[in-house]
């Protein structure tokens, strides 16, 4: 196994799924709703990029437009539907995954089988028999720069605070002055918009079609279960442990294997931690603190 194609491997795994990921756990994590239409979120910026591009911008340019349209895309569904779906958690699951078909469905009434796709910009970065694509690269800094800006938006800002202080306690938040009500909205846009940066990021790299957000919401799902429930910590344990047994099994014995192995490593890990991975950190810390 050549150590310089797994640890390339191991980024581009560990880059899919926390950009795959993030956005679904901030809605979950935060609104206790299970977005089952987050991978046709993803399609929309997907096929935002593309369709901008196609049309003459420039790809950064198409990006933001991508993510831009599934930002105002997820507001106009936050306020018209899934605001009335707080605290009924099947309800909104039922709801999100046929707003998915919808969205899917309509796609392909509109735009049909297929687009013309974007190539992948900056070539390969070669070495001797290796080579291996340099915007590939280039998404695993991105997604730790998505990890990093977000701690420091749950953490270090006014919004941070009120969002936190909505999840822990959404009663008092209300009675000392928080508008939990645009919390809610602001939360569910951040993440649609995460989930349009994630599919305007891959548009050059995959196929975009109307089916295309199925394979981005199952792991998508399982990093969000395996890394339990702090938000930020969950998703970059989950996508890290995920992303090495994919790339092990992969270069191993093929792509099929590495899914299977991923799938049963989280499989493990739900039945062993029923808190996920950050449940793990917390036992862990608890018992060095009364130590």
């Amino acid at each position: 196994m050549n150590a310089l194609n797994l640890l390339f491997q191991f980024a581009d795994n560990f880059a899919f799924v926390v950009l795959a990921a993030v956005g679904l756990a901030i809605i979950f994590g935060m609104m206790g709703v299970i977005n089952l239409g987050h991978g046709e979120f993803i399609m929309i910026g997907a096929y935002g990029t593309t369709l901008s591009a196609n049309a003459g911008a420039p790809l950064p340019v198409a990006m933001a437009i991508g993510v831009l349209v599934t930002a105002a895309m997820g507001f106009i569904l936050e306020r018209t539907i899934i605001h009335r779906l707080y605290d009924r958690l099947f309800d909104s699951m039922v709801a999100t995954w046929a707003l998915g078909l919808i969205l899917t469905q309509g796609m392909r009434i509109v735009f049909g089988n297929s687009i013309p796709q974007v190539s992948t910009p900056l070539g390969n970065i070669a070495y001797g028999e290796f080579s291996y694509s340099t915007y590939r690269v280039l998404l695993s800094l991105v997604a730790v720069l998505v990890l990093g800006g977000l701690y420091v938006v749950f953490t270090r800002t006014e919004f941070g605070i009120r969002a936190r202080a909505t999840i822990q306690d959404p009663d008092t938040a209300r009675a000392l002055g928080v508008d939990t009500d645009r919390m809610y909205t602001a939360t569910f846009v951040i993440g649609s918009a995460l989930a349009g940066l994630t599919g305007a990021l891959y548009a050059p790299t995959l196929t975009v079609v109307p089916g295309m957000g199925s394979s981005f919401l199952v792991e998508a799902f399982v990093a969000v279960v395996v890394g339990g429930p702090s938000v930020l910590l969950g998703t970059t344990l989950a996508s890290g442990l995920l992303g090495f047994i994919d790339a092990v099994f992969t270069n191993l014995f093929g792509t099929f294997y590495g899914q299977i192995a991923m799938l049963l490593t989280a499989i493990l890990v739900i039945r062993v931690l029923s808190s996920g991975l950050t449940g793990l950190v917390e036992n862990v810390r608890n018992r060095m603190e009364g130590e």
